[in-house]
């Protein structure tokens, strides 16, 4: 079922009407604009005619502007639930992010795997306005084929937003590690393009990893105010439903968000072992397994997570 039926057919068509009255509104404002420049150009900026033009043309805009605020609907967000994200991985792509390993390497690494440069998993995110939990779900999108499941790592993110922390279970090279400490969120730069995700309108975000040799970009609905995201991102005024990592080298894409009440999905593994370390010593733990696998010209994905 697409997912915006789980949120209801009208919701959705109430949605798209919103973005077709503004589309309207933005394409009025548009000519409007052209013939003011017009204007300039004939008459000049001082000319009496262009003067009021101008004055007319501005409260055209505010007017178009307001009606399409008034239009939008003004359904309760979703601040309790569950995401499921499809999370599709590609090698080839990862490998081409490597600056540092050679052509040779590269290719010699990619023939290695054949034909099959990608594989796809799911995860999912729980969430309250103070809580979240993010971590890969059993169900398979692709169940006849084994995929990534070879790999089976301890991982789960948590963080409790009330109390501003967080508790990470992660390996790096098969040791495992619990990361406790405050929430340490990216620094992103918001951008201005918009997309439609999962029937959400999202507007997207960039950062980039120097540890990891990563651009990133993320996608935040703008009508889920939460902060909340998957695999460690979070921090951006909106809940993200879409990361894309290297052009394509690892996408989560939200596919389903489910509205309900959590019970126990929140809860913690109640058997967690790893040496317990900060943000800045996992960071660092990181930044010193990927120096060593730079110099040796190894894809340092196979040990960590991408």
């Amino acid at each position: 079922m697409p997912t915006y039926l789980k949120h209801g057919p009208t919701s959705f068509i109430a949605q798209v009407g919103w973005l077709k009255q503004a589309a309207n509104h933005l394409y009025r404002i548009h000519c409007v604009s052209k013939q003011l420049h017009y204007l300039d150009a004939t008459y000049g900026t001082k000319h009496p005619k262009t003067i009021m033009h101008r004055i007319l043309t501005t409260l055209l805009c505010l007017f178009f502007l307001k009606t399409a605020l008034l239009c939008q609907p003004t359904e309760a967000p979703v601040m309790e639930g569950t995401v499921r994200y499809l999370v599709t991985h590609n090698w080839t792509k990862k490998l081409q992010a490597l600056t540092y390993m050679s052509k040779q390497v590269k290719e010699r690494s990619a023939y290695m795997w054949g034909s099959r440069s990608e594989w796809r998993l799911y995860s999912v995110l729980h969430f309250t306005p103070t809580q979240t939990k993010y971590e890969d779900s059993e169900e398979d999108p692709d169940k006849n084929d084994q995929g990534y499941s070879w790999r089976k790592e301890m991982f789960f993110v948590s963080r409790n937003l009330t109390e501003n922390t967080e508790y990470d279970g992660l390996e790096v090279n098969g040791k495992k590690y619990i990361v406790s400490d405050s929430i340490h969120c990216q620094k992103w730069k918001i951008l201005n393009d918009l997309k439609e995700v999962a029937g959400h309108l999202c507007m997207n975000a960039s950062w980039e990893d120097t540890i990891k040799q990563q651009k990133v970009m993320a996608w935040f609905a703008l009508d889920i105010p939460h902060t909340g995201g998957p695999e460690r991102y979070c921090g951006l005024p909106g809940m993200i439903l879409e990361i894309n990592i290297n052009d394509g080298a690892m996408v989560a894409t939200a596919d389903r968000i489910e509205a309900k009440t959590l019970v126990k999905e929140l809860d913690l593994p109640k058997k967690v072992k790893g040496k317990m370390v900060s943000e800045v010593e996992y960071q660092d733990i990181l930044h010193k397994f990927i120096s060593e696998q730079t110099r040796e010209e190894q894809p340092y994905f196979w040990f960590i997570r991408y």
